[in-house]
């Protein structure tokens, strides 16, 4: 019964800090593209080595 004392708050102090986590991602601009990271792969890259030769 006494580890509950230890858990609770450590399960507070993860959860605060993924929530922060969140909040700084969100306010940085991390989900403000979703789609244009998935499509980046499928367009030609003109600017390589490999296209020159």
């Amino acid at each position: 019964m006494e580890i509950l004392f230890l858990l609770i708050p450590i399960a507070l102090v993860i959860v605060a800090a993924a929530v922060t986590g969140f909040w700084w991602a969100t306010r940085d601009g991390q989900f403000d593209d979703l789609e244009t990271p998935a499509v980046r792969i499928l367009l030609d890259d003109k600017n390589t080595d490999e296209s020159k030769k």
